[in-house]
């Protein structure tokens, strides 16, 4: 992965499964980070966020995600439309 790259949630949820295994054969995080060519910043925030779930599940929740982000500018176009209107 190029650096700037954001990677999809399906890398994202095969790296840190990578790492899973590599610290599992006794290397340090640091170093299966490294190896990985993530920051452990990076890892500790993507274990947060994507811990424990699989790809498609990775991949459906980035899905809802994007179509509650979309649903959320709606209503707030909505809103912003009806108060125009109740002002005039």
């Amino acid at each position: 992965m190029k650096r700037g790259q954001r990677p999809s949630a399906e890398q994202v949820v095969l790296m840190l499964r990578q790492i899973e295994v590599q610290t599992a054969q006794g290397k340090s995080i640091a170093v299966a980070c490294k190896e990985a060519n993530v920051s452990e910043q990076s890892y500790y925030r993507w274990r947060k966020e994507y811990g424990g779930l699989k790809v498609d599940q990775a991949k459906k929740m980035k899905d809802l995600e994007r179509e509650n982000a979309r649903l959320r500018r709606l209503v707030a176009d909505l809103s912003l439309e009806k108060q125009v209107l109740a002002d005039v």
